[in-house]
């Protein structure tokens, strides 16, 4: 009899949590947003509190390019002096990052790919050498400008608390919050940080050349506020890694992987015209499963030497693999390598080859799928050679014919002017013939077949 009762118990206890477990398996966290971080030295001494005025974006410097896979030996002879490249990492129309936040509240604006019903925020100190201490947030939809809309803020909050720190080198994954999120649509995250990060040596984790404008507060935790008393604006994200929303299962995410290219780089500011958000709304309108769009492009980023920040396969862990929900890449990278390489042997196209036969094989042992896109046109910027288009041709041919992706995005073929494939259709061309303006980056986005990544 007691036997009974106990097996009777054990099998109400079981059809009790039958729902809660159903529901956990008709649901996962996916990222609906993410960016590459970078590290951005605090300058001591100068203003803060506000952003400088609008500066002009710099380029990487012409340094000689890192030996393949960063093995050792000696760097190749320096390249002939020339101009650097016009705008490789920066944006049109955006704002320099503010020096520093003191006792300020930071709203900042991201997109969606994907929506759900359940939305956490993941903040990241990975360059921090101090632990970062946040007074507050608060997430909400945006209204418009820096207005939010009111009912929707939510605090938060981690563990419960709504003050915590973020230790040096580490994330934290917020609570979830109850939020209706929508593909493809903007969010509104509030952080105040109660200290003066203008007094500390630890770096700042960022994202520089975001073509986003978010908004500094007067003095004050203003976090969840319906309007914002904005003492400045910044052309770059702090602190966010990404935002992740509670989605049906089977919903993927593809990282797309690269330089200002994928980064976004003189595409219009504050209108999401990068060709990532045009691969994202074209995901977002088609039926059956949903596939959220990550943006890990890094302006100036290189395949094999650091410098904007840490190189693709330095990177490549935290960028890619790490990213919730991820089941798809497309690398776009190595304009850098050649181009700050100028005339210099190294690196040989065999050795930008080998890295990105690194990258397909870390993707492949995480069981993911993972595309190649060709290198786009560059006659005429300002980094161009003859003997860098040598290697640009040859990595792009290795790509197209080798079967070592898993499929091939012909970005080269899409951008390219007919009558001169060495330089970009001048309908796509920002003016820099580096990076594609508005017209250039949808027409790539326009060009990814949707059939790569499901039904």
């Amino acid at each position: 009899m007691q036997l009974t009762r106990r097996v009777l118990v054990l099998a109400i206890a079981v059809l009790t949590a039958a729902p809660a477990l159903g529901q956990s398996r008709r649901e996962q966290w996916v990222a609906t947003w993410a960016t590459a971080l970078v590290a951005r030295p605090v300058q001591q001494g100068a203003p803060r509190g506000q952003g400088p005025a609008p500066a002009a974006p710099q380029a990487p410097a012409a340094t000689p390019a890192s030996p393949a896979l960063g093995s050792g030996g000696p760097p190749p002879p320096t390249a002939a002096a020339g101009p650097a490249p016009a705008a490789p990492g920066g944006g049109r129309g955006g704002f320099a990052p503010p020096t520093t936040l003191t006792n300020q509240t930071i709203r900042q604006i991201v997109r969606t790919s994907i929506g759900g019903t359940r939305v956490r925020v993941v903040l990241s100190n990975a360059f921090g050498t101090a632990p970062l201490e946040i007074g507050a947030g608060h997430i909400a939809l945006r209204d418009k400008d820096t207005a939010i809309v009111a009912s929707s803020a939510k605090p938060l909050t981690v563990s419960g608390a709504s003050k915590f720190s973020v230790l040096a080198g580490a994330t934290v994954v917020s609570d979830p919050v109850d939020l209706t999120v929508a593909p493809v649509s903007d969010l509104v995250i509030d952080l105040y940080v109660p200290g003066d990060l203008g007094i500390s040596p630890s770096p700042v984790t960022t994202h520089n050349g975001a073509s986003q404008t978010n908004f500094v507060s007067e003095t004050g935790n203003h976090s969840g506020a319906a309007a914002l008393p904005v003492s400045g604006r910044s052309g770059a994200w702090f602190m966010i890694a990404r935002v992740e929303v509670m989605a049906p299962a089977g919903t993927g995410a593809v990282v797309t992987f690269g330089d200002s290219i994928t980064d976004g780089a003189r595409s219009t500011a504050d209108t999401n015209n990068r060709w990532p958000d045009q691969l994202a709304r074209r995901l977002a309108g088609r039926k059956g499963a949903g596939v959220a769009v990550l943006n890990a492009g890094i302006s100036g980023n290189r395949v094999l030497g650091d410098g904007a920040g840490v190189s693709a396969l330095a990177r490549f862990d935290r960028d890619v693999l790490m990213q919730t929900g991820v089941t798809h890449v497309v690398v776009m990278e190595g304009i850098n390598d050649i181009g700050i390489a100028r005339n210099n042997p190294s690196p040989t196209a065999e050795d930008l080859i080998a890295g990105h036969k690194q990258l397909i094989d870390r993707a492949h042992a995480r069981g993911l799928k993972i595309y190649g896109a060709t290198l786009t046109p560059y006659e005429g910027a300002a980094y161009y050679t003859p003997e860098g288009e040598a290697k640009r041709q040859a990595l792009n041919n290795w790509i197209r014919t080798s079967k070592a992706y898993d499929g091939v995005i012909d970005f080269d073929m899409i951008t390219r002017d007919p009558a001169a494939q060495t330089k970009f259709l001048p309908a796509y061309d920002s003016g820099d013939h580096l990076h594609p303006g508005d017209a250039g980056y949808k027409a790539m986005g326009d060009a990814v077949d949707l059939a790569l990544f499901g039904k």
